[in-house]
């Protein structure tokens, strides 16, 4: 067993000390803290070190973030025209596939072409119907379109 004295000591002890914490404000103690004398002894770099950066990257959300960026006053700096001129287009036109932008081209308008003439066909041949019929005048109603164009008929 330990000394009856240093029992009697250590027992003091915590009662004084439950006593000072009990009577102390911890806010005007907070108010006598000179936070720049102790910001001024905080080693930042070293504390910076001791971040991973890589962790703390991950549990951002860089779409929520991006969504706060106004990037209107980002792209109001940008000169445009700058950028333009720093293009090296013969590099451009080196790299570019003239052969099948040509075609892509080409190949859009010639189909917009036959899109056009089989209209301007189906329009002919609608009106030459029509004159057709006005000069022939038959007894019974031609069908509406050629026999293998019509819905096939259930058979009684």
């Amino acid at each position: 067993m330990t000394d009856p004295a240093e029992a009697l000591a250590q027992e003091a002890t915590e009662r004084v000390v439950d006593l000072v914490l009990n009577a102390l404000d911890v806010n005007e103690l907070a108010a006598r803290i000179d936070l720049n004398a102790l910001l001024s002894r905080v080693d930042v770099d070293a504390i910076l070190k001791k971040v991973d950066v890589d962790a703390l990257l991950d549990q951002v959300d860089l779409n929520a973030l991006l969504a706060r960026v106004d990037l209107q006053p980002l792209l109001d700096r940008v000169d445009i025209n700058d950028i333009v001129q720093q293009i090296d287009m013969d590099a451009l036109v080196e790299k570019t596939d003239l052969a099948a932008v040509i075609a892509s081209t080409s190949g859009g308008m010639t189909m917009e072409a036959l899109d056009a003439v089989r209209s301007g066909a189906v329009g002919l041949d609608k009106f030459i119907d029509r004159w057709v019929r006005r000069l022939i005048r038959p007894k019974q109603p031609w069908p509406a379109a050629p026999p293998a164009l019509l819905p096939a008929r259930a058979e009684p």
